[in-house]
């Protein structure tokens, strides 16, 4: 209750702002994004459903076996770690202070940053050519590790605002990350004991995923219509053009220094760049009230564009490069699989 009410009160600066831009007729932005308690229940169990059908789907993609290789050789996970809530993070709050963004600006931020990473990486390492049984992992250690690594990160990064020592809802954050490693969870368990349903579980979850995404957005559009410029400001716009490209960048350079293999050091990069940003928008949404948080729940939004459009262009170079010049370990793996093809050989003919 105290942190709903310390956020409420960094908000009315804010709102003052908002207000002098005239952002409807009426002029209050608290009376614009004054959702019906039907809908904004309708968004936030449509949010919970989305999180919990991507963790499941990718607990679904886990092997115990895999998990346990990677624990027993931990050096690319916990160079990922170390990125992934060392980089992002401090990032957040550097680009939060020399932009001078608003607390509740900052907050969000800092949400956003100390998010775990994302499935989305998982796609882009496997398009960029890299280490999938790690990319796998590794977003699900950082979900694990997120539990007690996000809200200290939160605790110590928010002091730096003044008005946000206390502001943040960290029983909220904990309840959410929790539900996570739920589905998460009983994904692995399905994948384990009964592997022949994840194949169909994984292809419900990409039928329903973008049903379910859509309907949240066109809800989201629907409540925000008015004021969803607001959060199209400059600073906004390059801390989301920033952030993800800084972790792309970040990722890759701390991976080649510590002598990861080129496969793994991409891999790294994408999953460094990319959050969970449904996990950043659930948290926003049903740990603010529409009060507090006010247009920068959309946030999330802007980041996941730009995480998509740097990703892909990321992508697109690399691929033009590996047409022109192929890497070094597309040639070990031909080896690889030729002495595989030859070890195989007198057995089949056998």
């Amino acid at each position: 209750m105290s942190a709903t009410m310390n956020a409420t009160l960094v908000y009315k600066g804010i709102t003052d702002i908002y207000n002098e831009a005239n952002v409807s007729g009426n002029g209050s932005v608290m009376g614009v994004l004054n959702i019906p308690p039907s809908l904004n229940k309708a968004i936030n169990i449509l949010l919970v459903g989305i999180l919990f059908i991507t963790m499941i789907s990718l607990g679904c993609t886990m092997k115990i076996s895999k998990i346990k290789a990677h624990l027993f050789k931990p050096k690319g996970v916990s160079i990922a770690l170390l990125a992934q809530f060392g980089i992002m993070p401090l990032t957040a709050f550097s680009l939060a202070k020399i932009l001078q963004m608003e607390p509740i600006k900052a907050v969000t931020v800092l949400i956003c940053g100390c998010c775990p990473g994302g499935s989305l990486s998982n796609i882009f390492s496997l398009a960029m050519k890299g280490d999938m049984n790690l990319s796998i992992v590794m977003t699900t250690c950082s979900c694990i590790a997120a539990l007690g690594l996000m809200p200290l990160l939160l605790y110590i990064y928010c002091q730096g605002f003044d008005g946000l020592e206390d502001a943040v809802p960290y029983v909220g954050i904990i309840s959410a990350l929790a539900l996570t490693l739920v589905p998460c969870a009983i994904g692995i368990a399905i994948n384990h004991y009964k592997p022949k349903y994840s194949p169909f579980i994984k292809k419900a979850g990409l039928g329903i995923l973008p049903v379910a995404a859509v309907l949240v957005c066109g809800l989201c559009y629907f409540v925000s219509k008015d004021v969803v410029w607001l959060v199209l400001t400059p600073d906004v716009l390059t801390v989301g053009a920033l952030m993800p490209l800084i972790g792309f960048t970040l990722g890759y350079m701390m991976s080649m220094i510590c002598r990861l293999g080129p496969k793994c050091s991409r891999t790294v990069s994408m999953e460094t760049g990319c959050q969970n940003i449904q996990l950043c928008t659930a948290i926003l949404k049903v740990a603010f009230s529409p009060q507090v948080i006010g247009p920068m729940f959309l946030f999330p939004l802007v980041y996941y564009t730009f995480q998509c459009a740097e990703a892909l262009l990321l992508t697109l170079c690399f691929r033009c490069y590996r047409a022109f010049k192929p890497l070094a370990e597309d040639g070990d793996d031909v080896k690889q699989n030729g002495g595989e093809a030859a070890m195989m050989a007198p057995q089949i003919t056998a």
